[in-house]
Formats: structure tokens, C-alpha cells, sequence
């Protein structure tokens, strides 16, 4: 008798705990998001100004798909590394040489599943010099005017982008917030090819040298908890100001709820979480991504909004 009693105690617990709130993060900051509606979930320090390192990627992955949807530009074209590249520093980690042609899709692999630097930088340096320039600027530099334009459009306040990789080895850094990481994912996921680039645990790209011989490179996803728990993406990041960073999203099937018309309605479920400076990014990730879908499913079955609207 007294054992089924503890059984059913442990099990109480167990629910009581599942719904729960998330109140500590061994975070710097965090936040989890629903995606569709904007509604946060949980928070902790969301508005606290810090480095991001690789995150950066995520906007500048978005500026790259946003150009070529204006110009109706092929991603399939290439971007010829240009010399400059020797000025970003740090491990070339797919080995582009000044000269070598990638395509601007392989190059946004790169970015985003290994976060490689050079390939960020190359992006931009491509399409910095095809924006329009009023302010004389390099490519480079006119490419990051076009992250903040982004950041701004987003109402990223406490946002600041000084490069297209997230380099903060300087005297004043770039800086961003765990809520203005989470707007700028909700609005990366809203262009239709974005999750397939953050999704791919493996990806062979393929590099052309000045001398026209093509070598092939394979990634591997630096995003260890892809594939757990529903967790289709987004994007790692660490250097020593940062500490390790990371944004998840974990998605599960549409909910099926009535509507003021009286007709179902099929919303979409994916929740997005972020943390900056956390000491187990992957570990405290994952019970992020449980935790928060706790939270969604009290929050849905105490009647969720039909409509799609922007909270955060």
C-alpha cells in the first residue's frame, strides 16, 4: 500500500514538474519562444546585451536568401573567395583559397552547419558588392550595413552586427540579446528554405581552385542535438567573450483547434530556443527543448490564439 502511495506521489511530481515554468538557466540569458505567435514561453535576462560569436550567421544567412529573392538571383551561381579572406583569421576550416569559386548554396552550408567564417565572409563580400552602396562602402562593410538595416526592420534594439561571422576580438564587440536572437530566428524560419540549410547533419559541398580542379569538402553539423526530440536546427556559436551559444528549434505536427468560423484550424508547432553563455549548451539545450514544450502544451490546452500574430 505504502509503495503504490510513493508510486503515485513520484508520479504527481513528475506532472507537477513537467508544467512547471523555467525560473534558472545556467545561462547568461535564455529565452524559448513559440514560433507561430511569438509568445515566450519562459525567459530569464532575455534583454541583457552580450556576444553572440556564430549566431551572427543567422542574419547574415537572411540577408544572403532576402537579396536573392529580390533579384531573383540563382543561389546555385558562385562567388569568387575574394582576397580579403586572409584578413579574417582564425581556422579556414573548408581551406578557401583566394580564387576558388563556391556556389553561394554550398557557401551557406558552410556558414551554417560548421559555421565556417570564411564562407561567411565570403557571402558577403558577393553580395555586399551587388547591394546598393549609397554610403561608399566595401562590400563587406555595406553587406553588415545590411544586417543592422535587417536588425532594425526586425526591431532588434539592442542589436548591434559588425561583421558577417561574429568575430568579437575587438575593442568594442557586436552584441545582441537572447529575445532579439529569437526575433531574427522566427523571421529566418519564415523564408521557406532556411530550414533545409540548418537541418542537414552531413553535406558534401564542392570547391572549384584558380587552377579549375573542383575538390569536394563534407560537413558535419556542429548542432549535436539534431534530430532529438524534434530538433530540426538552428545554428551553434562559441568564442571566449560569448562563452557557447546556441539556438534550437524543436518542431512537432500541426494542432488542430476550432475556430470562431467553427472551422479547425491546423497551426503549426515549433518552439525556438536560445542561450547565450551557457556552460553546457547542449545538456541545458536539450532540457530547454523539453521544458519548453511542457510549458506550450499547458499553455495550448488552456487555449491557445487561432490567429498568427507577433508578441515577442
Amino acid at each position: 500500500m505504502r509503495y503504490t502511495m510513493y508510486k503515485a506521489f513520484l508520479f504527481s511530481l513528475t506532472l507537477i514538474l513537467a508544467v512547471l515554468p523555467v525560473t534558472a538557466s545556467a545561462a547568461a540569458s535564455y529565452i524559448i519562444v513559440d514560433d507561430y505567435t511569438g509568445h515566450v514561453l519562459a525567459s530569464g535576462n532575455q534583454s541583457v546585451k552580450h556576444q553572440i560569436a556564430s549566431l551572427t550567421k543567422i542574419a547574415t544567412a537572411i540577408v544572403v536568401m532576402d537579396w536573392a529573392d529580390a533579384t531573383h538571383s540563382s543561389l546555385a551561381s558562385e562567388a569568387v573567395v575574394p582576397p580579403g579572406i586572409a584578413s579574417v583569421g582564425g581556422v579556414n576550416l573548408c581551406g578557401l583559397q583566394p580564387g576558388d569559386r563556391v556556389s553561394l548554396r554550398d557557401l551557406l552550408y558552410a556558414a551554417m552547419m560548421v559555421s565556417d567564417n570564411h564562407a561567411a565572409y565570403t557571402l558577403a563580400s558577393h553580395v555586399g558588392a551587388q547591394i546598393a552602396n549609397t554610403q561608399g562602402l566595401g562590400a563587406v562593410d555595406n553587406f553588415t550595413a545590411n544586417m543592422n538595416a535587417l536588425a532594425r526592420k526586425l526591431e532588434m534594439r539592442r542589436t548591434l552586427f559588425l561583421n558577417p561571422h561574429g568575430i568579437d576580438n575587438l575593442e568594442t564587440p557586436p552584441y545582441s540579446t537572447a529575445a532579439d536572437v529569437a526575433r531574427l530566428t522566427r523571421y529566418a524560419y519564415s523564408h521557406p528554405g532556411f530550414n533545409f540549410y540548418v537541418s542537414q547533419p552531413t553535406r558534401e559541398i564542392s570547391i572549384t581552385g584558380a587552377d579549375g580542379v573542383t575538390r569536394g569538402f563534407v560537413l558535419r553539423n556542429t548542432n549535436e542535438l539534431l534530430g532529438q526530440d524534434g530538433i530540426d536546427g538552428v545554428k551553434t556559436g562559441r568564442t571566449a567573450r560569448a562563452g557557447d551559444c546556441i539556438v534550437l528549434a524543436s518542431k512537432r505536427d500541426a494542432q488542430t483547434v476550432p475556430s470562431t468560423t467553427g472551422q479547425p484550424v491546423a497551426i503549426p508547432r515549433r518552439i525556438i530556443v536560445v542561450l547565450l553563455a551557457s556552460p553546457d549548451r547542449f545538456g541545458e539545450g536539450l532540457q530547454m527543448v523539453r521544458r519548453g514544450w511542457a510549458i506550450h502544451d499547458k499553455w495550448s490546452a488552456e487555449g491557445r490564439p487561432v490567429s498568427k500574430r507577433t508578441t515577442l
